[in-house]
């Protein structure tokens, strides 16, 4: 089973598992749009990988292993929506966009993202130069960088 279509099938059972106790063939093949006799095979391909237990009509339920997969796939999906949003991404692209990153990525690529936006988050303002990308990405014009915000980056440059 490929990659993608684990993290993605934990995430979902993930968030539809959140208040109850067991998922059923239903309740996925409704959000997906697919017949529930799919969403059956996939079901028992996760609880031959060890990612949920699987009862036959009685639904499912992530194993420790499926929750450790949906928590850290969830929040790879955050991190890299939170980036492309602070970037000037409409949030519907980003959500998308994020849903398709967060299986490809490399693993120092996402964690230099996470680290980025944790960065971002941590300042309490929006630093200067990223008003300034997302007033471009919304524009199309780049303005001139003020002179006393590039002598304050030079100033910060030599540290």
């Amino acid at each position: 089973m490929r990659k993608k279509t684990i993290e993605d099938y934990v995430e979902l059972l993930w968030s539809l598992q959140e208040g109850r106790k067991r998922v059923h063939t239903n309740d996925v093949a409704s959000v997906l749009g697919i017949n529930p006799a799919s969403v059956t095979e996939i079901f028992q391909k996760l609880s031959d990988e060890g990612y949920i237990n699987y009862e036959k009509y009685g639904g499912v339920i992530l194993t420790k292993k499926g929750k450790d997969l949906a928590v850290k796939t969830r929040y790879k999906h955050e991190s890299l929506k939170e980036f492309l949003i602070l970037l000037g991404v409409d949030k519907e692209i980003a959500e998308h966009d994020a849903c398709e990153m967060e299986h490809i990525l490399h693993k120092d690529t996402m964690e230099t993202i996470v680290k980025f936006v944790e960065v971002i988050k941590n300042c309490g303002v929006t630093p200067f130069w990223l008003n300034r990308l997302k007033e471009y990405v919304k524009t199309g014009k780049l303005s001139n960088c003020p002179k006393e915000l590039t002598d304050i980056c030079l100033r910060y440059s030599k540290n």
